[in-house]
């Protein structure tokens, strides 16, 4: 949807003009470009870069390789390239907060470089990502960005997340390779002059650093407020970790000033430390080109324009003035320093263009009648601006994709557009992230200068193609087949395998077994006769409206899963989609609403299934336990899937106490292959209704499980033993115990995602999880 008119005030009371002003001049006092690296978007070090900006007067800039698509998704059930597309604008609108620009190595849900699940290894990682590949993409990052200090988030020692790992690896390489001209990648060699790792530990909640950090060389303080807006730095970080909602972040700090950031100096070209980050790094123009005429000019043109806050007439003033003299040292720049000028230049020149727009009071507002579109499909839209308050012209227009057309009317997509790119590879804070932006020109005396704004709602370019399939993922269970009704959009066609007939109906499309044979089958979506995109929308308030698209197809799973007769109730926290997948299966099941989640509705049902995170998400769901708790004494079944030990997992929450590991990283195994050892051969939930073998532990993604069980109660029984490779074997994946006359099984394997890949080991196992007991 088009942004409304209670979204548009929303968005103008996060930005005051006088605090956006106030930070746009900060970056003006020096230099100095800081870069942090990162695997996943939230990996950014988001208060300390506050401070260096907001404070040090520093550029700032973040790349992380992932999307962020093996995470979890604490607001939804996005999953895969989907969270991947969320995940990257959330990240883009933390770096809006923090003045960010940002850069990404991975450039579509099919790059070798993905965020493939938890890892323990930094060169298992480089392996996946393909190590080449990696360094070849953060060099050209590097060269494009030319920052002057690069320093990664995390350490790359054991017990750190193997994705941090492979990122300072990385780091360490493109030092030495970014700066080579024999080093193939994209940009001219470029010197980045320092490298900091952090001197804290990255131990926690996930992770467990097996080794020290190393000793701190250089401290940055965190104590102080933002003169305009009275925020503390650590305040600011969370305004912008706040938007990795899909990650639950974002924390109240109580207005508690930081302590401050030690960094270890790895490497440097320019000599050691003093006291300071900046240290041996040429703070001014005058510095960097020995006293130059027009360097000097440069410098009080911007001191000048800084200093003038907040009366906006003066920074105007002094601002084109600076701009006038940048432009004349520009053309009069030293050869010999023509590479450590130019770029520092441009950026300098963009941070003026943001700066002479906020000064000059001129307001843009776009208006778009939606924001979807086809490629030619002309968009009733509209620009209004009102002018400047402030001495300078304003002018306004469209800026539109090669093809594209404007009208007095609005805005028409060229007729070979391409899809919204929900991966793109770049992005400057306050710039337009889709393919339509404003073209805004400010024009004072004889000096012009140019940016682009974005216009709020993104402009979504819909394939020329689009189909739709619902479901596009199925399961069919053989011992007992049942029709598989399909919505098909009008005038889409697939066609069955072998063994199954398709009836369509003015309702949509019923899919048929007749002769089915177990398999995996993909069947593509055509329409007339071309083949068609299916799109994902996704709309979130914190990010606004996305789409993604990708090939249409219906992926069906056919498979033999035996199934004991149980009326299931489910419990979810909107993370999985279990209840589905059993109905699938065949599976007589309920989904609870609040209001069933009581004594008497729990009478009615032999097995009960608690989603992950439900604890966390469901809030009547922890008082309910002691009622389940009884309700399994008198003979039900409870299973439990994985949660969190933040997840309002506690002491009483199973009927005996389990307590979930942490850090998480020693209580997972991350080898989705890694092999499985049944404890106990004979136990009920191996052998019943589906007896599990050594095929039902094939073809699983991502990993084997997560957030296993640290210590239980002597009432439960160790079923399962894995290992990631090298390392003791965990018991905690899954337990079961018997409770009075009734049964509780945990399970950490992530089953749930296994059955959305439609893995057939998983339906069988989780078959035989909520098949009531059968005691002697």
């Amino acid at each position: 949807m088009p942004l409304t008119d209670a979204a548009r005030i929303a968005e103008q009371t996060t930005q005051p003009a006088a605090l956006m002003l106030w930070r746009a001049l900060q970056p003006l006092r020096g230099l100095a470009r800081f870069m942090n690296s990162g695997a996943h978007p939230d990996d950014e070090i988001s208060t300390m870069l506050a401070a260096l900006t907001y404070r040090d007067g520093l550029s700032l800039s973040y790349v992380c390789s992932t999307r962020g698509e093996g995470g979890q998704n604490d607001i939804g059930r996005e999953a895969g390239a989907d969270l991947g597309t969320l995940r990257t604008a959330e990240m883009h609108a933390a770096a809006d907060i923090l003045g960010l620009s940002m850069y990404w190595l991975s450039d579509s849900p099919d790059d070798p470089i993905v965020d493939f699940g938890f890892s323990k290894s930094g060169v298992e990682t480089l392996g996946k990502w393909g190590h080449a590949h990696t360094l070849r993409r953060l060099v050209g990052v590097i060269r494009k960005d030319r920052p002057d200090i690069l320093c990664p988030t995390f350490l790359d020692i054991p017990g750190q997340h193997g994705h941090h790992r492979a990122m300072t690896q990385a780091a360490h390489e493109a030092m030495t390779a970014a700066a080579d001209p024999d080093f193939i990648a994209e940009g001219a060699p470029w010197q980045v002059a320092k490298l900091y790792l952090p001197a804290w530990s990255g131990a926690g909640d996930a992770y467990d650093d097996d080794l020290p950090p190393p000793p701190a060389t250089v401290h940055i303080p965190g104590a102080g407020r933002e003169p305009v807006s009275g925020w503390t730095w650590a305040e600011i970080g969370q305004q912008s970790r706040v938007f990795h909602a899909t990650q639950g972040m974002g924390r109240w700090t109580d207005g508690q000033e930081p302590q401050g950031w030690s960094l270890h100096l790895a490497q440097s070209h320019v000599g050691g430390d003093r006291s300071a980050i900046t240290d041996n790094l040429p703070q001014s123009y005058a510095a960097l080109l020995d006293d130059h005429p027009r360097a000097q000019t440069l410098d009080g043109a911007l001191a000048a324009c800084i200093t003038a806050f907040p009366d906006t007439a003066q920074i105007l003033h002094h601002g084109f003035d600076a701009l006038s003299h940048l432009r004349a040292l520009r053309d009069t720049c030293p050869e010999g320093a023509r590479d450590q000028t130019l770029h520092r230049l441009d950026r300098t020149e963009a941070q003026l263009a943001r700066v002479l727009w906020l000064a000059s009071g001129a307001r843009l507002t776009a208006r778009l009648a939606r924001i979807h579109a086809r490629p030619g499909e002309h968009i009733a839209a509209g620009l209004t601006l009102q002018p400047a308050t402030q001495d300078c012209e304003v002018e306004a227009n469209w800026h539109l994709p090669a093809g594209w057309q404007a009208d007095a009317n609005g805005i028409t997509p060229a007729v070979d557009a391409h899809p919204f790119d929900p991966y793109p590879m770049v992005h400057h804070a306050h710039a337009p992230q889709g393919p339509v932006a404003a073209s805004v020109t400010l024009r004072k005396d004889e000096t012009t200068v140019q940016l682009l704004l974005p216009i709020g709602a993104q402009v979504l370019v819909l394939p020329k193609v689009e189909g739709e399939v619902e479901p596009q993922t199925a399961f069919l269970n053989t011992t007992a087949p049942q029709p598989i009704p399909l919505r098909l959009s009008d005038g889409a066609k697939l066609t069955p395998p072998k063994g199954w007939a398709l009836d369509a109906s003015a309702n949509g499309a019923t899919l048929t077994p007749q002769t089915p044979t177990e398999g995996l089958y993909t069947l593509p979506l055509k329409v007339g006769g071309q083949p068609a995109q299916i799109v994902t929308r996704i709309n979130h308030p914190h990010t606004g409206a996305l789409l993604r698209a990708a090939p249409a197809a219906l992926r069906l799973r056919v498979a033999e899963v035996a199934l004991a007769p149980a009326r299931i109730a489910y419990i979810g926290g909107g993370n999985d989609r279990v209840d589905h997948w059993l109905r699938a299966m065949g599976a007589d099941v309920t989904t609870l609403g609040d209001a069933e989640m009581n004594a008497s509705t729990l009478a009615d049902f032999d097995t009960l299934v608690i989603g992950i995170f439900a604890m966390r998400f469901r809030p009547a769901l922890p008082a309910l336990m002691p009622t389940v708790h009884d309700w399994v004494a008198k003979g039900g079944t409870l299973l439990t899937l994985y949660h969190r030990p933040w997840d309002n997992w506690t002491a009483t929450t199973a009927p005996r106490p389990l307590e979930i590991g942490k850090p998480s990283l020693r209580y997972r195994v991350t080898d989705e292959n890694a092999a499985v050892t049944h404890l106990i051969p004979e136990h009920p939930l191996l052998n019943t209704p589906n007896q599990i073998g050594p095929q039902d532990w094939e073809g699983w993604v991502k990993e084997r499980g997560l957030y296993f069980a640290k210590s239980w109660d002597s009432a439960y029984q160790p079923v399962l033993q894995m290992a990631d490779e090298g390392e003791a074997p965990h018991q905690g994946a899954l337990l079961s115990a018997r409770i009075g006359k009734g049964q509780h099984h945990h399970c950490a394997l992530i089953l749930h995602l296994q059955m959305e890949a439609l893995i057939p080991g998983a339906f069988r196992l989780m078959a035989n999880l909520i098949a009531p007991p059968k005691w002697p």
